[in-house]
């Protein structure tokens, strides 16, 4: 599944390193950071803001296409409600303040996950955001919020089996493309990469159909200290990988 890649010595060559189109990041270790720094969670949260900021930018400059960001987990549900309370609020600061600045910069704001059950100013803020950027043409933004995997793939599947009771789908026609237009992540390629931080190394329940052939590079930083030179060591590490999709190794 991948190794923990030791930051420091993996410097990005600036001429002929492949970019991976599309980058999946676990944005992972904000409450971990805070408590090693003798801080409040809610404070690692905050500069897990900055960290969304500096990533966003620095994937628009590297040329990434696709940036997916796992934001909040359909589990996160179990925190205590001050914490899901204090992230919800985040995710209202950044839309409210960073959207017109995103937008200027062409990039694309698409929202994947279960949307009900969320506060109605959230659902509005979110439906919102994609509508105003969704004629962009730059840097994809998928945001992972409220997403559970396993929750895509049974609500993929029920859309599927509704639409063959209604007789709008043959089943001899079903197919994996046929699937994936039922996903969340529907009209977007899968990951080519990715990244995980605070050193763990699990997917955690994060687009299990998706990351069929994906590189997974595990960072030892937390999310608040990833900045562009972590993430150009994830690209390096990238670069030098082998991607065989199923097929031998001719080398």
């Amino acid at each position: 599944m991948g190794k923990v890649a030791q930051i420091e010595s993996l410097p990005l060559a600036e001429s002929g390193c492949e970019i991976p189109a599309h980058v999946a990041i676990i944005m992972d270790g904000n409450g971990r950071w805070a408590a090693g720094h003798g801080l409040p969670r809610i404070e690692g949260h905050r500069r897990g803001v900055e960290s969304v900021r500096r990533t966003v930018r620095h994937a628009g400059e590297r040329g990434i296409r696709v940036l997916t960001l796992f934001t909040f987990s359909s589990e996160n549900w179990s925190r205590p409600k001050s914490e899901i309370d204090d992230l919800f609020n985040l995710l209202r600061f950044f839309i409210r303040n960073d959207l017109a600045q995103l937008k200027a910069n062409g990039v694309r704001i698409k929202v994947i996950g279960r949307r009900e059950g969320l506060p109605r100013d959230i659902f509005d803020l979110v439906r919102s955001a994609e509508a105003e950027t969704a004629h962009n043409d730059g840097l994809i933004l998928q945001v992972a919020f409220n997403y559970g995997g396993r929750d895509e793939l049974v609500r993929a599947v029920r859309r599927v089996g509704e639409k063959m009771l209604a007789g709008e789908l043959d089943p001899a026609d079903f197919s994996e493309k046929v699937f994936e237009e039922h996903l969340d992540t529907a009209g977007v390629s899968d990951p080519d990469l990715l990244i995980r931080t605070s050193g763990e190394a699990r997917i955690s329940n994060f687009l299990l159909w998706q990351l069929a052939y994906t590189e997974f590079v595990f960072l030892p930083v937390c999310w608040p200290d990833f900045d562009e030179a972590a993430f150009d060591a994830a690209i390096a590490e990238f670069h030098s990988r082998e991607r065989r999709f199923g097929g031998l190794f001719h080398g």
